[in-house]
């Protein structure tokens, strides 16, 4: 039996006019938590309607990883299995988490979030997987 490569993906949400840096720390956090690291990331997501946030962006390029822009459908398609329920989210998205619902969507219908988001000066990450975590 062949093992699948397992995807690892960190979501993400962010206020208008954050920088990159906070992004990046908003992503290491996250990642420490899970006692993950940057180098097993295959992705960035986000929601469409944050697609040219320049924070968002610049955090991609710096890590030489893509920034996927989950479709509308897909995002509401995964949007019972998101751990979190904010308000803003809902209001602003329709989603209860934009940054979960983006990792759900980019990694695809066998994904699973590694737990809740993390909020981080101005930025949501969460952080979804395809494959098992020990």
């Amino acid at each position: 039996m062949a093992l699948e490569e397992t995807m690892i993906c960190a979501g993400f949400g962010a206020r208008k006019g954050v920088t990159s840096e906070a992004v990046l720390a908003a992503l290491d956090a996250a990642l420490t938590t899970h006692g993950l690291t940057r180098d097993r990331l295959g992705a960035l997501a986000t929601v469409p309607r944050k697609r040219d946030e320049p924070c968002l962006l610049d955090a991609a390029k710096a890590l030489g990883l893509p920034l996927s822009i989950a479709d509308e459908s897909a995002l509401q398609a995964v949007a019972t299995r998101c751990l979190t329920r904010s308000d803003h989210a809902l209001s602003a998205t329709g989603l209860p988490s934009a940054s979960e619902a983006a990792a759900l969507t980019v990694c695809g219908p066998a994904a699973r979030l590694l737990g809740p988001r993390l909020t981080f000066d101005g930025v949501t990450c969460a952080i979804a997987t395809t494959g098992r975590q020990s």
